[in-house]
């Protein structure tokens, strides 16, 4: 037995300085072999990698390796999410330019993934930031434009007045900029955007397709997409009640079947009704204008109180003119969803409930649906509403009745009907299809960002900036000193020569959402060398889509569906021509990497650096290294600068090495969920890594023995040994496949126990059994490969070859090898299930029989009865009758 440890330290750098030389993960776009792309989400520049990152990319890593070993050609690279707000914090904060702060985050993220052995082509790295690469991004902008993709229009945005810039609504807290604190104004202001919804029912309908994406990430983009079927209902207005004479309100509803339940009409704050009613009424203006004060997010909506203002304005019931419906502004309608009004039958939304449980003068809520099992007498709403099936019910005059229909019917009668009755020309009721997806609005008013390339003439108006003239280059000399946009203030950067006329123009001074730059980065990977366009297109046709997509599930909507909108749109615009327009075919979100958190005497947070733990039976007790102060041991939680209970990937590395890094996080719970980082799953991997390494070297000089040819066959001992490399092969390559990495890796640790098994064994083995040793110590190499390559390697020349196993085919499974000489069968008494028995596959019935009356668990059964037949279907079940 080998008593030298391995050292991660010493082999780590050398092969990846080994393989680097050889250029060995370096893809050829003139490889004719099938290709497989395999593409992690690429990181933001923060400067520092986390136990996150090592945890994606290792995964990516196994699935690039693996198919790489199959004879694959493997797309696997890497770049940089490089523009974006952090930057230009930094530099206001550090007093940096924050092209020199990205590209110096880029040089030290870029050593420690290097550190992880990562099989990635380099070859292929870019930034974001970098002008070769946004330059194709403005290319695609102006032909969008030229495709209609690509509008200007005026948009009601969250504007913050002391940093000057707009705001997304996850940026608007309790109504203030996250930045400055100051009371964030909702402004309309002219908006970049892309046309995404013209593919609505596209993308939606294409989520049937991904059959290798998550359930709930199709749901989720489902929802976000939000279509919907209903009815655009126009409510007649009491002309004796409205500010200027307006005739009608139109609201869109799923729900035509409860109107016989509306008790109110709300508007949005921004609706052109309330706009006029504010012009009349200064209490409304006034309710108005605190609404600009708050946020727009639909989260901030859902959870704030319901509140609104009456307007004075009623509106006529389409079934009944003498019913009038008071019209409220409220805060929970939005203008961008619908039309901007809803009516409101609170016993069937809880939003609605709530706002009228608020306003007592809106009286109490009108039951239209009542449960199957109720009596519509006693039913009653109170405080939560009710939105189950049921009949209908109080629905019913001289117009319509729709009393004891199902809510189908209800819906399908009331669409008639309204569709049918005529108001001022047109009929009150039209079906249609809504969708809940807005355009994209690209504009940000920020310096770090792809500036977007129009110029603005007060002669020619958007002009777009000429193809020669690109890219458009963001200025280096910037100052951050006055608040808003850098580029505005900058002196000479804006001021320009209109292309078309040629007077003085200014440059467009927005960036583009830093969504858009990542929105189209898996197609430049493919060819990231062309300098005249985007995408060489027989290459990103040939290598498009990305086979096995990873990454975190907080990206689920906007990112995947912002760049699946872009291979769309860049299909029109004649970038691309893959043969289905979606740019992911297979998904995975992977869990977070958690860890408990520590909390010393004086409430702040201790790292787990500065811990140290002891367990007495089933008690854990942590203390300060420093001094031996007791610490709480809290709750699990992610790993978080702000709960310090982070874990240096740096430190990790150094102390066990990378593939025990690796191992660990592929090892301790499955990949979609969760992985608790703790210390001693940390040294319990690292303890694997030294058992594998001692086998090795064990098994290496048996190895060398064996004879170079076959044997022609094989004792009980090898057949075994045999059967179960092979068995491992199969299973392990399964769970690769399935990106059950956990599974895989526990198949690898049952096989090394059943070799390290066979060699303690071992006296003097027989050539066959030496042959199957090697053959199987060779199998358990590549089959930890993926996982642990550094140490693959090493283990790869302890085994006397000369190549690298990173460049080794994957063995070739033996089917026979596979099939078991035992089976297992269910057994059941008198149609129960009692017990299992194991007999060899090619057992007589007779045999068979007797093993399952010897079985106690069947005498039980069976008691005094005597057995009238035992039933054995082949291979399947046994059936004893008694």
């Amino acid at each position: 037995m080998s008593n030298e440890r391995y050292n991660a330290r010493e082999s780590e750098p050398k092969w990846q300085a080994k393989w680097d030389e050889a250029k060995i993960f370096a893809t050829r776009n003139d490889d004719l072999r099938k290709k497989y792309y395999v593409l992690e989400m690429f990181p933001y520049p923060s400067g520092r990698i986390h136990m996150g990152h090592v945890r994606n990319y290792t995964m990516g890593d196994v699935v690039a390796r693996t198919m790489r070993a199959r004879g694959y050609n493997v797309l696997h690279p890497m770049g940089w999410d490089a523009f974006g707000l952090p930057a230009e914090n930094a530099a206001i904060e550090r007093k940096v330019a924050p092209k020199a702060w990205t590209y110096d985050n880029i040089a030290a993220m870029k050593k420690q993934l290097q550190t992880m052995g990562l099989s990635l082509d380099w070859a292929r790295e870019f930034a974001t930031c970098d002008p070769s690469y946004y330059k194709h991004q403005q290319k695609m902008f102006l032909d969008f434009l030229k495709v209609g993709l690509v509008e200007r229009e005026k948009r009601k945005l969250n504007w913050d007045p002391v940093d000057m810039t707009v705001l997304a609504n996850e940026q608007v807290i309790d109504g203030r900029g996250w930045r400055s604190g100051a009371v964030v104004e909702l402004r309309e202001m002219n908006q970049w955007v892309f046309k995404i919804t013209k593919y609505a029912q596209e993308l939606l309908d294409a989520l049937d397709t991904l059959d290798r994406w998550p359930d709930k990430v199709r749901l989720m983009q489902r929802n976000w997409i939000g279509r919907s079927e209903g009815l655009m209902v126009r409510f007649a207005l009491d002309s004796a009640t409205t500010p200027a004479g307006e005739t009608e309100l139109k609201i869109f509803t799923t729900r035509p079947d409860t109107l016989f339940g509306a008790k109110f009409m709300a508007i949005a704050a921004d609706h052109p009704l309330a706009q006029a009613a504010a012009a009349k009424d200064p209490k409304v203006a006034a309710f108005i204008d605190d609404c600009k004060k708050r946020g727009t997010a639909q989260a901030e909506i859902d959870t704030a109180e319901k509140q609104g203002i009456d307007t004075g304005i009623r509106a006529v019931h389409p079934f009944d003119p003498s019913w009038k419906l008071p019209v409220y502004v409220a805060n929970f309608v939005l203008m961008e969803y619908g039309t901007g009004a809803i009516f409101g039958c609170p016993a069937h939304d809880q939003r609605d409930l709530d706002f009228l449980n608020r306003y007592e003068e809106l009286g109490r809520p009108i039951p239209v649906v009542c449960p199957i099992d109720q009596d519509p007498k006693d039913f009653r709403i109170f405080d939560v509403a009710y939105d189950g099936e049921g009949r209908l019910i109080n629905s019913s005059n001289n117009f319509v009745h729709l009393n004891g229909l199902t809510i189908e019917q209800a819906k399908e009668l009331v669409s008639k009907v309204l569709a049918s009755t005529p108001m001022n020309g047109a009929p009150v009721g039209e079906r249609k299809v809504n969708f809940r997806l807005r355009d994209w609005g690209i504009s940000r008013q920020r310096y770090w960002g792809c500036p977007i390339p129009i110029i603005h003439c007060p002669t020619c108006d958007v002009v777009p900036v000429p193809d020669a003239d690109l890219p458009v280059v963001l200025p280096e000399d910037v100052s951050f000193d006055k608040p808003g946009n850098a580029l505005d203030h900058h002196p000479t950067w804006k001021h320009v020569t209109c292309p078309k006329c040629g007077g003085k123009a200014v440059r467009e001074t927005d960036t583009m959402d830093t969504f858009v730059d990542s929105s189209w980065y898996f197609a430049r990977f493919t060819d990231p060398w062309n300098t005249e366009a985007p995408t060489t297109p027989d290459v990103v046709n040939r290598m498009m889509p990305v086979d096995q997509y990873i990454g975190g599930v907080e990206h689920a909507i906007l990112h995947l569906l912002y760049s699946r909108f872009f291979t769309r749109a860049m299909k029109a615009a004649g970038h691309i021509d893959i043969q289905h327009d979606e740019p992911f075919a297979g998904l995975f979100t992977q869990g977070m990497v958690v860890h408990e958190t520590y909390r010393k005497a004086d409430g702040h947070f201790a790292s787990p650096a500065e811990i140290s733990i002891t367990v007495e039976g089933d008690t854990r007790r942590a203390t300060l290294l420093d001094g031996g102060s007791p610490v709480e041991i809290g709750p699990i939680e992610k790993m978080s600068k702000s709960k310090r209970n982070t874990v240096d990937p740096d430190d990790i590395i150094g102390t066990y090495g990378a593939d025990t890094a690796r191992w660990f996080m592929l090892s301790d719970s499955p990949p979609d969920r969760d992985v608790i980082w703790s210390e001693e799953g940390v040294k319990g991997a690292s303890r694997f890594v030294q058992r594998l390494w001692r086998m090795v070297n064990d098994a290496a000089p048996i190895a060398a023995s064996a004879p170079a040819e076959r044997p022609a066959s094989f004792g009980a001992e090898a057949l075994t040994l045999r059967k179960a490399a092979h068995g491992a092969l199969d299973k392990v390559l399964s769970g690769i496949e399935r990106l059950a990495f956990n599974v895989s890796l526990a198949h690898i640790r049952e096989f090394s126990n059943t070799l390290g098994d066979a060699l303690a064994r071992l006296q003097t083995p027989s050539p066959d059994l030496a042959w199957a040793i090697r053959e199987s110590t060779v199998i358990l190499v590549q089959l930890f490969h993926p996982m642990m390559p550094h140490l693959a390697e090493e283990c790869w020349t302890v085994l006397g070859h000369t190549g690298l196993v990173s460049e080794a085919l994957w063995p070739q499974i033996e089917p026979d090898l596979l099939v078991e000489d035992s089976i297992t069968l269910p057994v059941q008494v008198n149609g129960k299930k009692r017990g299992e028995v194991t007999v060899p596959r090619d057992a007589p019935t007779s045999e068979i029989e007797a093993a399952v009356l010897a079985l106690d668990a069947v005498k039980q059964a069976l008691g005094d009865k005597p057995v009238r037949k035992v039933i054995v279907v082949p291979q399947r079940i046994v059936n004893v009758v008694g």
